[in-house]
């Protein structure tokens, strides 16, 4: 399918309009689908044919990012379709303009929704993921969400950086999912034990993971979706959930701290780090990860950039970031950055819905 969110419009300027069946094609208010005029809008409403009727427009809108509703589903619709349209609680959120409108929020988890059944992958994704820790309580937990991702097979390729593998044994070995693991000392450079753990990757797909963050059970199918849709080389999410340890806080960041748009579903120089997805022979050609102690995550997507790579940045409502202090993360930057540039704040832990978090 050619139709992609790509442009998806986060703060709609425009309320609902109406699509449906005319003249043996799906339209919106009488005027064929055109899915840059229906950019601006809030979301369709679907008003169901008598009979029943090919669903590709329908799905093309889906596709598209375009949020769809509707009050009922005909017996015709398929059930999966037909459980997310008929799910309107985002829309008992009113809209207010701003971007830092929760409404806007629900809206896109509604569309996420929707994409992933409107782009159902051929394949399922062989997926390796590479992950480094200095952090040995932090293996079981890290590890558990691995097991908990959907619609992939998947590896963990794990560098232990100045950790014994005694001290993570339990983990891995309760996890199900088959571990590959090196044990490098701690003077080695960041960079270099996550290359060194990629090296026994053997999967399609590398996939880089962070110790501390959280990720829905999506967070893998979702970038491989964006990476299909997008035809791009690499792809990431935006950074823009923060859980912000010693304020016991979320935020949500929808602008730079320069005040410049932070658009989700475009091709760009930057992606969230933690989330970097990569064919393995198109990293292999990038040249892994730069060696270096800090600044790994920047530097490979420069390279990546310098190899000619496209890098797309896909939604990042399935994946979330731990801030604690600045010395405490190799992207040193203090809370009050964070705070700064929130467009939505809340107590306490508070992802996205599509986190699916207890």
């Amino acid at each position: 399918m050619s139709v992609t969110p790509c442009g998806f419009t986060r703060t709609p300027e425009k309320g609902l309009a109406r699509l449906h069946w005319a003249d043996n094609a799906w339209a919106v208010e009488g005027r064929p689908l055109d899915v840059a005029e229906l950019r601006p809008l809030r979301g369709l409403e679907i008003e169901w044919p008598d009979a029943p009727a090919p669903l590709d427009g329908l799905l093309a809108a889906a596709a598209s990012g375009i949020p769809l509703t509707a009050g009922h589903a005909p017996p015709w619709v398929p059930a999966g379709l037909a459980a997310v349209l008929t799910d309107r609680a985002w829309l008992g959120h009113a809209a207010d303009g701003t971007a830092r409108s929760l409404a806007d929020l629900r809206r896109e988890e509604h569309s996420v929704r929707l994409r992933r059944l409107a782009h159902p992958a051929a394949t399922t994704p062989q997926v390796s993921i590479v992950m480094a820790t200095k952090r040995p309580g932090l293996a079981g937990a890290a590890l558990a969400q691995m097991e908990r991702q959907r619609d992939v097979s998947s590896e963990v390729l794990l560098g232990l950086h100045g950790v014994a593998f005694e001290e993570v044994r339990e983990a891995v070995e309760s996890c199900s999912l088959p571990v590959k693991w090196i044990e490098e000392p701690g003077s080695t450079p960041f960079g270099e034990v996550l290359n060194r753990a990629a090296r026994r990757a053997s999967g399609d797909y590398v996939a880089k993971w962070d110790d501390d963050d959280w990720y829905g059970p999506r967070h893998l199918a979702d970038l491989f979706m964006a990476l299909s849709y997008a035809g791009a080389d690499v792809v990431g999410t935006t950074a823009e959930f923060f859980y912000l340890e010693p304020l016991k806080a979320t935020i949500r960041r929808t602008t730079f701290a320069s005040g410049a748009s932070y658009p989700s579903e475009v091709y760009a120089d930057h992606v969230a780090g933690g989330t970097i997805m990569v064919s393995r022979a198109k990293f292999q050609e990038i040249g892994g990860f730069p060696g270096l102690p800090r600044a790994v995550d920047l530097e490979f997507l420069k390279a990546a950039q310098q190899a000619e790579a496209r890098i797309y940045r896909t939604h990042g409502l399935g994946y979330i970031l731990r801030r604690g202090l600045s010395a405490d993360h190799t992207w040193q930057l203090p809370l009050a950055h964070f705070v700064k540039v929130a467009a939505n704040q809340w107590r306490g832990f508070r992802p996205s819905l599509l986190m699916e978090a207890a």
